[in-house]
Order: structure tokens, then sequence, then C-alpha cells
């Protein structure tokens, strides 16, 4: 019997193969907060259960074609046979219950991990208005009259209350050590609440392609110390002069790619719901719709 040698190429193939795998960081599986802790136990479970029926499946896939390959005299050959109720009650029963528990899982985890649900914590949450500009990240605090571009800082512990919005296309807005990703969209408003359990720095990205410069649209999320952050806010007001208004905020959204790390001390009050009405046409941006209009009915009753 000839034997099937592996060429040079193979091997190359294979080790390249093993070693791209063994660059995966598993981030997901490495949550740092309570929401992302929650969301990576639910998906064990899931994956666990769904290996009730896919594990029994590769064994039989692989049992069959030995149990009754041609060489087997001892395998009982039924060309007639066409039903089991056991095997009818155990194809179709164990599915449907796995799906029963996973409609039950499903349903409580949905209103648990809701992102529009305040996390439960004995300090108030810090409120971080977030836009997804083309193509950086845009956090304003308003509690505290700062803006940072391509940054967020804040406690660990201290749970974090985030309004999302975008300036041009639909992004989503996604820490994955921390929890799930939520979308970012021009004229409306998304919630998501997340905690970090412990201090330390988690990649943040966007989870949604929108453009040449979505692989670059990255920032640093970090945790630190109450003591860290409160020196770290007062560093941003002391070395940024820079009042961060719509003006300001419509230089800054230009498209570009790669943004370094940008400090604002003071920002414009209702500057995010400024950007979300820009879309929507209420307040001052609703003035030159306004007048369009009415200059259009005036040309109709002419």
């Amino acid at each position: 019997m000839k034997k099937t040698r592996w060429s040079p190429l193979r091997h190359l193939l294979a080790t390249v193969a093993v070693l791209s795998l063994s660059g995966c960081d598993w981030v997901l599986f490495d949550s740092k907060g309570a929401v992302g802790i929650a969301q990576r136990d639910l998906i064990i479970l899931c994956i666990a259960l769904m290996m009730i029926v896919v594990l029994p499946a590769i064994f039989l896939a692989f049992y069959f074609p030995w149990r009754y390959r041609s060489s087997n005299k001892n395998a009982v050959y039924e060309p007639e046979w066409s039903h089991s109720t056991k095997i009818e009650v155990v194809v179709w029963g164990i599915p449907v219950i796995i799906i029963a528990i996973l409609s039950v899982i499903v349903w409580k985890s949905t209103h648990a991990l809701d992102p529009y649900k305040p996390l439960d914590a004995p300090v108030e949450p810090l409120h971080v208005e977030v836009i997804a500009t083309d193509w950086k990240w845009v956090f304003i605090y308003p509690d505290l009259g700062i803006a940072t571009i391509n940054q967020l800082n804040f406690p660990a512990n201290r749970p974090l209350s985030f309004d999302i919005t975008s300036n041009s296309t639909m992004n989503t807005f996604f820490i994955p050590q921390l929890g799930g990703q939520i979308y970012a969209m021009a004229g409306m408003r998304t919630k998501l609440h997340l905690i970090a359990n412990e201090p330390g720095q988690f990649r943040g990205m966007s989870g949604n392609y929108s453009g040449h410069g979505f692989s670059k649209m990255n920032f640093v999320a970090t945790a630190t110390s109450d003591e860290e952050f409160e020196s770290w806010v007062r560093q941003v007001r002391s070395s940024a002069p820079v009042m961060f208004d719509f003006e300001t905020f419509k230089r800054v959204a230009k498209p570009s790619q790669g943004n370094a790390v940008v400090h604002f001390a003071k920002v414009e009050p209702g500057l995010f719901k400024k950007v979300i009405d820009q879309f929507i046409g209420v307040g001052e941006n609703a003035k030159p719709q306004a007048a369009l209009s009415t200059e259009s009915s005036g040309q109709v009753k002419e």
C-alpha cells in the first residue's frame, strides 16, 4: 500500500494555521465587568446546551459508516426498515427540550441584560455622551464639562451611563471586555450601561463597517481609581483651554483617520442634543428648514 507523503507546502500551511489560532486572545471570554461576565456565561451556557445535539451527531457520523461497513458481517441488514418510534422520540424530543430551555434563558437574560436598564450600584453612575464620527469617537462628560476624542477614562467599580449617537453613518459602540455593543445612529439616541470591576485598559472599537477608515476607529477605555480619575479630570481642565462648541465639533467631525487623543476643557451645554437635532429638524436647526418650507410655499402660491 502506497503511503501518502506530505509535501513541504502542506506542512507550511498547517503550521501557519496553528500559529494564526495562537494569536487569538479570546477577549469575549476575558470579561472585566459585571455585564460582560453575565454575557460570557450566557454564551458558554448556550454553547454547552447546543453541544448536547452537536457532539452525538458528530460521533454518529463516524460510528454509522464504521458499524455498517461492508466488511462487518455482524451488522444486521434490514433493507425494508422504515420507522422507529424510539429514534423519532430522541431525534425530535431532545431538540424540542433544548429549544424550550434556551427560550426561557433568552427571555430572562434579555430583560436582565437590557442595555437601557441602569445597573444596581451604591454610587451614582458617570454619564458619558458618545458621538461616532468619520472615523473617530467623541466623548462628552456633561456633568464635568469636559470632552475628549478617542479617549475614555472612568473610575473602576462605578457604573457608566452612555448616551450614544452618530454624526454620519450607522456605527456600533463596543468595548468587548465590558459588555455588548449597541448601535450609534444619526438623529437617534441609544443607551448603554456598563461597569468595570477592576482597573485596567480595555480596547474600544466600532463593530459596524462605516467606510474605509473603519479599521482605525479605535479608542482605549481606561478604568482607574477614583483619585486617579479626578487627577485626570483636573489635567484635562488645565491643559486644554479650547472651547468645544458646535462649530468646533463640525471641524472635528470631518472625515479623518488615525486621530490622536485630543482634550477639551470646556463644552457647549446641550452639544450632544444639537448633534442629534441637526438630523431631525428641531430647535435651532429647524429654522433653515422652516424658511425653506415657507419659500417653497410662496413659490407655489405665485
